[in-house]
């Protein structure tokens, strides 16, 4: 009986820490489109070097383009995190940090697809 108890608790806490390791992106796929929790359209910028680790907007820049929050999340590829200046975490998508816009209202707003010709809605 005891050795099914401490089986038991070790698989439990087994499940437990892998349910953890991973944690799942607060993102989804809409109409073909990378979008927030709330439904709001995620962005590049070209500015950004993929895989560099740092944010290229900042300042007013992050003003209009609003930093999508990572939290404590510990995202699987093609997820990660990246580390602002201000030590606020930002999601990133195969490198790449990720944005939302202002200007979008609404969910399914894409107001800032293409603008400057340097931000980019995320589609793949």
């Amino acid at each position: 009986m005891k050795s099914i108890t401490l089986a038991s608790a070790f698989l439990f806490a087994l499940a437990s820490v892998s349910a953890h390791a991973a944690d799942p992106v607060p993102l989804k796929k809409s109409d073909g489109v990378l979008v927030d929790a709330k439904g709001m359209t995620v962005y590049t910028f070209d500015k950004d070097a993929a895989n560099s680790g740092k944010s290229a907007c900042t300042g007013h820049c992050a003003e209009n383009w609003p930093p999508v929050q990572a939290g404590a999340a510990q995202p699987a590829a093609p997820y990660s995190v990246v580390t602002r200046e201000d030590g606020s975490k930002q999601l990133a998508y195969n490198g790449k940090p990720l944005y939302t816009f202002v200007k979008d209202k609404k969910p399914g707003d894409k107001v800032g697809d293409k603008a400057m010709n340097a931000w980019h809605a995320v589609t793949d």
